[in-house]
């Protein structure tokens, strides 16, 4: 197989700058901090009967359902499931909502049908500044459902509405790498916390 050496070095590079922005993540003292936060809110929520509320567009929608489905199926080890749901995953409603409402509220409108205050709210955005991840923001605000956003270097407008943990990057996919990255540290820390790992001897 021939190696085309401009497209090797592309690759490389692509590789090194995606390490780089994780280095950064590692170094993000405020970000990480962020992170053991959002943790303890997850567990709290869950071990009082809560749920965990994930939204996002595009590539954030498919990570959305990604963390979500690690709450309710399993991560690490097998357990019981979690409590979990992304928004936007019944097409029949977002039509309806978008249709009838706007796009703007095709997840505010379901989020105010599925949760209240002992629930949390993890919208992932990567500009932080997409207007119906906004319109859900401000309604869980109302309804004081604790929101913790995970976003890219600027927060956006999403910042002036909840707590955001900021990739510190500009790119989309780097920042949308991290965000996979940070959720699954989230998941796996909420699931040893809540649940005794086969063999760990709790």
């Amino acid at each position: 197989m021939s190696v085309d050496p401009p497209v090797l070095a592309e690759i490389r590079r692509q590789i090194e700058v995606s390490i780089s922005v994780k280095r950064a993540v590692l170094d993000d003292n405020l970000l990480l901090s962020q992170l053991n936060k959002l943790t303890e809110l997850c567990i709290r929520t869950l071990r009082g009967g809560g749920k965990v509320v994930f939204a996002g567009n595009g590539g954030s929608f498919a990570d959305a359902q990604h963390l979500s489905a690690e709450f309710t199926s399993r991560f690490l080890f097998d357990r019981a499931p979690l409590p979990s749901l992304a928004l936007g995953t019944n097409s029949s409603a977002i039509t309806a909502v978008g249709n009838d409402y706007g796009y703007e509220q095709v997840f505010a409108r379901e989020l105010t049908a599925v949760a209240g205050p002992g629930d949390l709210f993890i919208p992932l955005s990567t500009s932080g500044n997409s207007a119906n991840i906004l319109s859900a923001a401000r309604v869980a605000r109302q309804r004081n459902v604790p929101t913790m956003a995970f976003t890219g270097a600027s927060g956006g407008k999403l910042s002036g509405i909840c707590e955001c943990l900021r990739v510190p990057s500009q790119e989309t996919p780097r920042i949308q790498e991290c965000h996979i990255l940070l959720g699954h540290i989230l998941c796996g820390l909420v699931e040893r916390a809540l649940f005794a790992e086969p063999g760990d001897g709790r």
